[in-house]
């Protein structure tokens, strides 16, 4: 992989998260204003959200650049998971209400405004994990809880405080958070405008995990990105794919469509690669896996 420099500026703001080394671009000489984009381990992407200044408020060039780096990582046959975080203040600390203060009905109906904001993360094929430290909200918490898998250290801070804007969550705040910490939960989430911590995060299932520091958090979640990258890759992408369905489908057609999928894989060679192993070896057997 081509080197860059890396940013001492941001780097300094990271300087909680020490373990992945941050550096600005990636594949291709690409280069990002408000990313920072890496690859901590092998077959592991990791982009890091990079408006210091505005606790990384998400805007219109932002997502466009982080919809870029997701597409770049998803068309490289060289990553296999990836990572998405902010910094050690903020996730991302909402919307950029400048940018959306004077809009018209007109003009963000007739726009599809903030569409982009998940077309490309709710499509995406590889495994996202959020690894989220600082204040999430409104959109940065909408973002959040785009990942496949969401980490949180302890001094996390979600929410959807759009009520107070005499607003709503628009990004899919009000669908997936529910789906996450049920109805009650989220309702009074949203109807008051009130924070969940980090620690409320794990306990009430929006955060697959709680960690002690920002450090541990992205360490961590790096730690499981490189583990799922370890498997066999077209395994990965059906697990994925089954999982997301069981959030559309009835249980009778979730459970049909999975062993749909489930029988598809024996045509892969890794299923005989696997299960030839395990069965000649016993589990501890290692796999060269050839995504075939």
């Amino acid at each position: 992989m081509q080197a860059f420099r890396t940013s001492t500026r941001v780097a300094s703001q990271f300087r909680a998260v020490r373990g992945p080394k941050l550096v600005r671009g990636y594949a291709e000489g690409k280069s990002y204003e408000f990313l920072l984009v890496s690859e901590p381990k092998p077959k592991v992407g990791l982009i890091q959200l990079n408006r210091p200044k505005a606790l990384n408020a998400l805007s219109t060039p932002l997502i466009t650049e982080l919809n870029s780096a997701l597409q770049t990582f998803q068309s490289n046959p060289a990553i296999s998971a990836i990572v998405l975080t902010g910094s050690e203040k903020a996730f991302a600390a909402g919307a950029d209400i400048k940018e959306m203060k004077d809009l018209s009905f007109s003009a963000a109906y007739g726009s599809d405004f903030i569409e982009s904001w998940s077309s490309l993360i709710t499509f995406l094929k590889k495994p996202l994990i959020t690894a989220v430290n600082g204040y999430a909200l409104g959109g940065g918490c909408e973002l959040a809880m785009m990942g496949d898998i969401l980490y949180a250290s302890k001094g996390a801070v979600f929410g959807q405080p759009e009520i107070k804007l005499g607003t709503i969550p628009g990004a899919g705040g009000s669908q997936r958070l529910t789906r996450a910490i049920g109805k009650s939960r989220a309702m009074e989430c949203i109807l008051t405008g009130s924070n969940i911590s980090g620690t409320q995060a794990g306990e009430w299932g929006l955060a697959a995990r709680v960690f002690e520091t920002p450090q541990e958090c992205v360490d961590g979640a790096v730690a499981t990105a490189e583990k799922i990258a370890g498997f066999s890759q077209i395994a990965v992408k059906a697990a994925k794919e089954v999982v997301n369905k069981s959030q559309e489908l009835g249980i009778r057609e979730g459970v049909e469509f999975e062993r749909r999928v489930f029988h598809g894989l024996f045509g892969s060679r890794d299923q005989k690669l696997g299960m030839g192993s395990f069965a000649e070896k016993g589990p501890k057997a290692k796999v060269e896996w050839s995504d075939e």
